[in-house]
């Protein structure tokens, strides 16, 4: 399973970090398969690549709770079509 989580980065007392789809099993400073953005918290500052973002979460990856309310401010889940809709859409309905 594939998880949308932050990745530590940064010097001492001044941490960035990047939000990573990561294998559930991986640690957090392990290999991730995509970095999709990044978060630094003192300067409040965040930036998402959003289209990979939604791909991943239409696949089934499932975001921790930091990394969904970082989404959630920019406006990530505003975006995001339901998946019967989108299913409907292909099927020729609505």
């Amino acid at each position: 399973m594939v998880k949308l989580r932050l990745k530590r980065c940064g010097r001492k007392q001044r941490a960035v970090y990047r939000i990573v789809a990561i294998d559930v099993r991986a640690r957090r400073e392990g290999r991730a398969l995509q970095t999709v953005g990044f978060y630094d918290p003192i300067n409040d500052q965040i930036h998402l690549n959003v289209p990979t973002v939604l791909y991943f979460l239409q696949q089934g990856a499932q975001p921790t709770g930091t990394v969904y309310d970082i989404s959630k401010k920019a406006g990530v889940f505003a975006q995001l079509q339901p998946f019967h809709l989108f299913l409907q859409k292909q099927k020729g309905g609505l």
